[in-house]
């Protein structure tokens, strides 16, 4: 019994040590590579994360109709002005297929400053993604390999998530 109970007890410090502590964060065992992920820009730009390797990326998938997605906003705006994260980039990409007034409108009610709304382009990253909803956030590392994702909201100022987030900056 003894030994059960210490065996439990390294697991679960072992895990412990590598999740931050929140529920609907998916790390993946080996980092998943994706091919032209493309978004657009307010100007309808094509955006190609592979002009961002080097940088710790989120890629946060939101609409303006989700409650949770303007929940986990703010938090996620404030994320990017981290000062213990240099090397991060945020891309709030609306797959709502929503028009850049309502899209503005959104980010202003929101007090959203740090980053700018972005948009699924016609070949839908919620597909590339397999997305089964959002707010979905995907963290990409350096290396530009997904290495987990964030099913649903969270607040991303969290200090469990930064810590664990700095391993990754």
């Amino acid at each position: 019994m003894r030994f059960l109970i210490i065996f439990i007890f390294l697991i679960t410090n072992a895990v412990a040590e590598e999740l931050p502590g929140i529920k609907n964060i998916v790390i993946h065992k080996e980092p998943k590579i994706h091919d032209n992920v493309i978004f657009l820009d307010q100007n309808d730009q094509k955006i190609n994360i592979n002009e961002y390797v080097g940088n710790l990326l989120i890629l946060n998938f939101w609409a303006t109709w989700c409650e949770p997605c303007k929940e986990e906003m703010p938090s996620l705006d404030n994320l990017q002005v981290n000062p213990e994260l240099n090397k991060i980039k945020i891309f709030a990409i609306n797959i709502g297929k929503e028009n850049l007034e309502k899209v503005n409108k959104f980010f202003i009610n929101l007090n959203i400053k740090n980053f700018e709304p972005y948009f699924d382009s016609p070949t839908t990253l919620a597909k590339t993604f397999s997305l089964r909803g959002v707010p979905t956030s995907i963290l990409i590392n350096k290396k530009g390999q997904e290495f987990a994702r964030i099913i649903g909201s969270i607040n991303f100022e969290d200090k469990n998530f930064i810590n664990w987030i700095k391993k990754y900056n």
